[in-house]
């Protein structure tokens, strides 16, 4: 079982509300790309919060690229005081997003989302317009790399 399984039946069987971003969602859509993390857009609401905490407090979430050693407590209140976490953990990195730039927040981007079944786990995936908004809006190099192969994928699709 890969990460990436064992992080998405993570999320899904504790009834964390969340929708895949990234590397995950392009790969969904067909991309060739690998990827080594989990991005995500979670629901900001109290017990999502604390659906999300519950899931991966277990697996020891620790803020990737930072001195270790320095103090983190992955909890409730620190979830609510923060936005967008970029971790390390047992089953592997996530990264959850409370927004997204180019897509908002859970709510905002819920209607360009469509469901997906992947290792077995069915859940929310932005869709591949969304997808290409979101990796515009971001403008890393490897996310405008990733670009052209999308516009290819979308293109056979309309095709």
């Amino acid at each position: 079982m890969t990460y990436l399984e064992r992080q998405l039946r993570l999320l899904a069987h504790a009834g964390v509300d969340f929708i895949v971003i990234g590397g995950m969602a392009a790969a969904a859509h067909g991309s060739a790309r690998s990827t080594l993390d989990l991005d995500v857009v979670y629901a900001r609401d109290a017990a999502n919060v604390r659906r999300l905490v519950g899931a991966l407090a277990p697996y020891h979430p620790y803020l990737r690229g930072v001195p270790p050693g320095l103090p983190f407590v992955f909890d409730e209140v620190t979830i609510v005081h923060g936005l967008n976490f970029t971790l390390t953990t047992d089953v592997g990195d996530f990264d959850l997003f409370g927004e997204v730039l180019g897509g908002g927040n859970y709510g905002e981007l819920l209607p360009q989302t469509i469901e997906i079944e992947a290792f077995g786990v069915r859940c929310r995936y932005v869709t591949l317009d969304a997808l290409l908004r979101l990796k515009r809006a971001a403008g890393r190099p490897k996310d405008l790399e990733a670009i052209a192969e999308l516009e290819l994928l979308r293109d056979r699709l309309e095709g």
